[in-house]
């Protein structure tokens, strides 16, 4: 009796075990199923885009091959290649601007080694100020170009067969000289400020020295001048820095983006007065 429970229950216990493995008789049923229609043609469709840009890409860097070989004719100078240039100077400003406006162009050079940390009002005022991009991105452009024209081309950098056409490779020499211009432009930016503050200093202490007639003089000065500027906005800044508004108060009743619009505002408008004042003296 013994050994017949025992039996049973090895038998029990390979039931249980056989329930426990895949079912192979139905996998390979599966794996032999045909692919259905639909599926593909997905795969097809997915192959044959691949397969396009592939293509694309190797007649554009043919393409590209060609047209160096013809510049090199020249030596890589002459109307050909000015021509050629000012395409590529343009196709670059253009980029480098999306870039800037997205702030891709930081992370792009991040990976390259070059962390700039851009701050929360540096990629707000990039966004806000189209100048200050064309700026950044003609100068990156400028600098960029006779290191590419003599890397790339004279010494022969670039290859038909390294699986970037020309203006991505163009693009790759402007990405390494971003940092150094935007460095650049940083330093004349802290300056800028530098000077500003020591304006303000020597015209606090002018009013300090000041008599009360006198301060009261000038103001009704510079009120007066208030009608001059055609600027609205410039207009109201510099009225209710007259009267003791601070700029973080003038950015919240004129809505403007930043404090630095408002500096900046009041920036122009002191130099064009300053002019203006140096120009009848000097009369």
């Amino acid at each position: 009796m013994r050994g017949d429970d025992e039996a049973a229950g090895l038998r029990s216990a390979a039931a249980r075990a056989r329930h426990l493995q895949p079912a192979l008789r139905e996998q390979e049923r599966l794996l032999g199923e045909p692919v259905p229609l639909e599926a593909q043609r997905e795969m097809n469709a997915i192959d044959a885009r691949q397969a396009k840009k592939l293509q694309e890409s190797l007649d554009r860097r043919l393409a590209d091959q060609q047209m160096i070989r013809l510049l090199s004719e020249s030596g890589f100078a002459g109307v050909h290649y000015d021509r050629f240039a000012e395409v590529l100077a343009r196709y670059g400003i253009s980029v480098l601007r999306g870039w800037m406006f997205s702030g891709y162009v930081f992370e792009l050079v991040a990976s390259r080694g070059f962390d700039l940390k851009p701050h929360e009002l540096e990629l707000e005022e990039l966004v806000r100020d189209s100048d200050l991009r064309e700026e950044l991105a003609t100068m990156t452009v400028a600098r960029a170009l006779p290191t590419f024209r003599q890397r790339a081309l004279i010494e022969a950098g670039w290859r038909a067969d390294g699986g970037a056409s020309i203006a991505t490779y163009f693009m790759g020499a402007c990405a390494y000289e971003f940092p150094n211009e935007y460095r650049r432009h940083r330093v004349q930016q802290k300056r800028w400020r530098r000077g500003e503050a020591a304006e303000e200093i020597n015209l606090e202490a002018r009013f300090a020295a000041r008599g009360v007639a006198d301060e009261v003089l000038g103001k009704l000065r510079v009120l007066d001048d208030l009608r001059s500027i055609n600027d609205p906005r410039t207009r109201i800044a510099v009225a209710l820095t007259l009267d003791g508004y601070t700029q973080g108060e003038i950015q919240q009743l004129l809505g403007a983006a930043s404090i630095r619009a408002i500096e900046g505002l009041l920036h122009r408008w002191r130099t064009k007065a300053k002019r203006s004042e140096e120009g009848g003296f000097r009369g």
